[in-house]
C-alpha cells in the first residue's frame, strides 16, 4: 500500500489550481483541523485524523511557502483626536510665577487639542470693564500654558493614575477630596479612545504607579512619544475678565482655516463685557469648531436663573461669525453657533441650587452630590426645555466648585467666621457640548487653591472629517482676493495672515451716543 500515501499527495496537489508549493500548515497533528495554504486565496479542505501521517511523510522535503503579509488597511475618511476642554474662574487674580498649572492640564492621555477659558482674569471693577483692557494677566497665562504644555516633567505622568476618574464611575460619590483611581472595567472603556500606546502606558500606571521606570529621554521609545508633542497658540481673545485660548498639537496647525472671534458682552447695562462670551469658529481639516466661553449673570436670589437663561439665548442670537472674502463657487462657513459641526459652551454659568430645603448643610457633610444635583438649575432649566435643548453634559461625579474661602478647602458656608459673601455652594463651572463624532471620556474638576472656584476639565474623542470634498468654503492661508488694485502691494506676508473679525460690545453703546448727542 505505498502507493497510496504518494497518490493523496498528488490529490492534494492538484487541488492547488496551478499553485507548486505547500505551506507548512498541511502538516496536520492528529486532529481534524481546517488548513490554508498561502495560494489557494478562499478555498479550504478539512483534513481526517488518519490522514495526517501520511500527509505529513509526502510533504516532507517540500520547501515552506513565505507568507504574503495583509494589505494595509484602506484609508479613512475620520481622523480621531483628543480634545481637552478646560473652564476655571480665577477670582481676579493674577498668576504667579510659581503657579502649577500640570495637575489642572493633566488627563488620561495627551490631548491633541487645548480649549481653555478663564473667567474673572482682572478684578470686575468700574476701570476694567469701562478703561482700556488690562491684558497684562492673559500674557502671563499664555506663558505659564505654554510652560506646562511643552515641558517634559515625567513626573506628570507618574502622578496620572491619581487625579482622572471615568465620567461613568460614582466612585467621587464617598469623599469630597477623593482622588479615585479607574476601575478595571472603565480602564478597559477607555482602550478604543485613548489609542494604543497611551493605553498601554496607562495600564501600567494603573497597575504600579509606585514604581514606575521611568525611560531615558535619550532612548528610542522617547522618539514620537506623547511627552515630547509640542504645542503651538492657534487663538486667544480675550474681553474684560473673560479669556479664550486655543492650543493645538504643532504638526495639526497649518491644517486650521477660517479662524474667527465673535465677542458678546451681557454684562452692564446689557451690553458691557463684565459678563458675556467669547466665540471662536475655526474649520480643522473639513470639520467646524465653535468654543464658547462664558461669564453668566451670577447671584442666587429667585428669579436669577431666570436672567442667566436670557443671557444664553441672547449669545446665540447676536454671536456672528462675519466673513469679508466671499467664494460664490463653495459655500460659506458657519456664520452663527449652531451651524457647526461640534460645538463646546464652556465657563462660569453661574447656576445655582433651588433653594426651598433646609437640608443642604447636612447633604453637604454626607457628601451627597447626587442628592444636591437634582436641585441643580442647569439641569432644572435644561429638562424643563427652557435652555441648551439638545445639548450633553457629561454625569457629575464631583464636589461643588463654588465658593471656597481662598487657600483653603473649605466652602465659605461653611465658617461663621469668613467675611465673604455666604454663598450656598454649587456646581457654577460647567462644560456642555453639541456635535456628531464626540465621545466624552472623562469630567474632572481640579483642586488647585488659587481661587475661590475650582477649575473643571473635561477630556473628549472627537472625530475629524478628512474627506477630500469640503462641505464648506475654505479660506487656506494662501487665499487672496483674485482682484487687486495696481496701488495693493502684495508681499509673502499674505500667506501667513489670519483674518479675525470681531463683534465689538461698544458699537450699541456707541450709537446710543450719537443718538443723544443729536438732541
Amino acid at each position: 500500500m505505498s502507493w497510496w500515501p504518494k497518490l493523496v499527495a498528488r490529490k492534494w496537489l492538484n487541488i492547488q489550481s496551478g499553485a507548486d508549493e505547500f505551506h507548512s500548515d498541511y502538516a496536520i497533528t492528529g486532529k481534524t483541523e481546517r488548513r490554508k495554504s498561502c495560494s489557494d486565496d478562499d478555498y479550504y479542505v478539512f483534513v481526517r485524523d488518519d490522514f495526517s501521517g501520511w500527509l505529513s511523510a509526502a510533504t516532507n522535503g517540500l520547501k515552506q511557502s513565505t507568507i504574503v503579509p495583509e494589505a494595509p488597511p484602506p484609508p479613512t475618511d475620520n481622523l480621531n483626536l483628543k480634545m481637552f476642554v478646560g473652564t476655571w474662574n480665577v477670582g481676579g487674580k493674577s498668576p504667579h510665577d510659581g503657579l502649577n498649572l500640570r495637575d489642572w492640564l493633566k488627563s488620561p492621555a495627551p490631548a491633541d487639542i487645548y480649549v481653555l477659558g478663564f473667567q474673572e482674569i482682572v478684578p470686575l471693577n468700574a476701570g476694567n470693564v469701562l478703561g482700556a483692557e488690562d491684558n497684562g494677566p492673559a500674557a502671563k497665562w499664555l506663558s505659564l500654558i505654554r510652560q506646562a504644555l511643552n515641558s517634559n516633567n515625567k513626573k506628570t505622568d507618574q502622578e496620572l493614575p491619581q487625579y482622572y476618574n471615568d465620567a461613568t464611575s460614582p466612585q467621587a460619590d464617598q469623599q469630597a477630596n477623593l482622588k479615585p483611581r479607574l476601575s478595571f472595567s472603565n480602564l478597559l472603556s477607555l482602550e478604543d479612545e485613548l489609542g494604543q500606546e497611551d493605553f498601554a502606558r496607562l495600564s501600567s500606571l494603573q497597575s504600579n504607579s509606585s514604581s514606575v521606570e521611568e525611560d531615558s529621554p535619550d532612548s528610542p521609545s522617547m522618539a514620537g512619544s506623547p511627552r515630547q508633542r509640542r504645542y503651538c497658540l492657534a487663538a486667544s481673545k480675550q474681553m474684560v475678565g473673560i479669556f479664550l485660548c486655543v492650543w493645538v498639537r504643532a504638526d495639526l496647525s497649518k491644517h486650521i482655516n477660517n479662524l474667527k472671534v465673535s465677542c458678546v458682552g451681557r454684562g452692564i447695562m446689557g451690553y458691557l463685557g463684565n459678563k458675556g462670551s467669547i466665540s471662536i469658529s475655526m474649520t480643522l481639516h473639513q470639520t467646524t469648531f465653535c468654543l464658547v466661553c462664558t461669564h453668566l449673570t451670577s447671584g442666587e436670589k429667585e428669579g436669577d436663573e431666570i436672567r442667566r437663561n436670557l443671557d444664553v439665548t441672547e449669545i446665540l442670537k447676536k454671536t456672528r461669525f462675519s466673513h469679508s472674502y466671499k467664494d460664490l463657487r463653495q459655500p460659506l462657513p458657519p456664520e452663527s453657533i449652531l451651524e457647526h459641526d461640534i460645538i463646546f459652551w464652556l465657563g462660569d454659568l453661574n447656576y445655582r441650587l433651588a433653594s426651598g430645603r433646609g437640608d443642604t448643610h447636612e447633604l453637604l457633610k454626607r457628601n451627597d452630590w447626587q442628592a444636591l444635583l437634582k436641585r441643580d438649575q442647569l439641569k432644572i432649566e435644561q429638562r424643563a426645555g427652557r435652555i441648551f435643548e439638545g445639548w450633553e453634559e457629561g454625569r457629575i461625579y464631583f464636589p461643588p466648585t463654588y465658593k471656597y474661602l481662598m487657600n483653603s478647602d473649605h466652602y465659605v458656608v461653611q465658617t461663621s467666621k469668613s467675611k465673604e459673601k455666604r454663598r450656598t455652594p454649587a456646581w457654577c463651572d460647567r462644560i456642555l457640548w453639541k456635535g456628531e463624532g464626540l465621545k466624552q471620556i472623562c469630567y474632572i474638576r481640579g483642586e488647585s487653591r488659587f481661587s475661590d472656584h475650582r477649575p473643571v476639565y473635561s477630556l473628549f474623542s472627537v472625530q475629524v472629517n478628512l474627506a477630500n470634498k469640503p462641505k464648506f468654503r475654505t479660506i487656506g492661508p494662501r487665499s487672496c482676493p483674485p482682484k487687486v488694485s495696481t496701488n495693493t502691494a502684495l508681499t509673502s506676508s499674505c500667506v501667513a495672515k489670519v483674518q479675525a473679525e470681531e463683534l465689538l460690545i461698544f458699537s450699541n453703546a456707541q450709537r446710543c451716543l450719537k443718538e443723544t448727542s443729536s438732541f
